[in-house]
């Protein structure tokens, strides 16, 4: 951070950091970021589209995953502008105004994500425990209230943050740890009393991701449970196997995430250039794993695949 002798509130700039030490190579350091991006990009769309034109996934699982990937594209579309405008333009500068945005809609979309999953979890949970009513209680109208609901959680839960860093005073430059804008970063940097804006960011956190996590976790011992009271090993195998693509997006979507805050309380100043690889996939991973996760597990997205291809054949020729 910069001197505070000259500090200003809304009209502060700050300085994008890429790998530390590696400046001169962030091009090539950047094409592997730059592919799993595109890679997350295209695979969320083609999840979206797939879902919405093929009848047969019109179910609540595949509805609710058509929310996560909808909150995946908006986070690729939230971190990957920042990214290359510093990796590949080389320009730093990035305007108070345009970080505060950007830090709204990653936290933004990053709380939907959790709500999504903690809602698939719920989803697996009704498809195993009452397998009769299912139908009944996930009805489109419920999932529509869901959806709604989990948006407006994180817009309420984020809105603050940005008004509220209006209020304190930055230098004139201050360097952020990322390519990106994050509440804790910005936070940081600030000159001024920062303890409304550091109770909020805890309290919003604790709202989503803790109690999330806290949620899903309940979900899968009931789940865990209901499963070990059904008589038939097969039966037992077949219901746990609904819930292998779900556990697996859950690991991928808080473990780099545990792995980060790790990585920045131990050895952060010892592997800078690491810290920032991690600070970068944390927010990909999830995007990039997920389509190739429902992709390999779920036979009616793969069914839903060959038909689009079969159906492409047919057309072409």
């Amino acid at each position: 951070m910069l001197s505070c002798n000259t500090s200003t509130s809304g009209h502060s700039t700050f300085l994008l950091t890429g790998f530390p030490g590696l400046e001169a190579t962030h091009h090539w350091v950047s094409i592997p970021i730059n592919l799993i991006s595109g890679v997350a990009i295209l695979g969320n769309s083609f999840i979206l589209f797939l879902i919405h034109t093929d009848p047969a996934l019109h179910e609540p699982m595949y509805i609710f995953l058509s929310m996560l990937a909808a909150s995946d594209l908006g986070l690729c579309v939230s971190t990957f502008p920042t990214m290359m405008q510093l990796f590949w333009l080389g320009a730093r500068e990035l305007p108070f105004d345009l970080c505060a945005a950007q830090m709204f809609f990653i936290h933004a979309f990053t709380y939907v994500e959790s709500g999504v999953l903690l809602a698939m979890a719920f989803d697996r949970f009704v498809a195993i425990w009452d397998p009769l009513h299912y139908a009944t209680v996930l009805t489109h109208s419920a999932m529509a209230k869901v959806g709604a609901a989990i948006l407006v959680r994180a817009v309420l839960l984020n809105l603050p943050g940005p008004i509220l860093l209006r209020r304190l005073l930055f230098p004139q430059m201050s360097v952020l740890s990322h390519c990106y804008c994050l509440h804790c970063d910005l936070v940081g940097l600030a000159c001024s009393d920062i303890q409304i804006n550091s109770l909020v960011g805890l309290v919003s956190i604790l709202l989503s991701l803790g109690l999330d996590s806290s949620l899903i976790m309940l979900s899968y011992i009931l789940i865990l449970r209901t499963v070990l009271g059904i008589a038939s090993p097969g039966e037992r195998l077949k219901a746990l196997n609904t819930c292998v693509s779900h556990l697996c997006t859950v690991l991928v979507f808080y473990l780099p995430k545990l792995g980060l805050s790790v990585l920045h309380r131990v050895e952060r100043h010892s592997y800078p250039a690491l810290a920032v690889l991690m600070a970068n996939l944390h927010f990909l991973v999830p995007p990039f794993m997920n389509p190739i996760v429902y992709c390999l597990k779920s036979k009616q997205i793969r069914l839903g695949l060959l038909k689009r291809f079969q159906q492409k054949r047919i057309d072409v020729s």
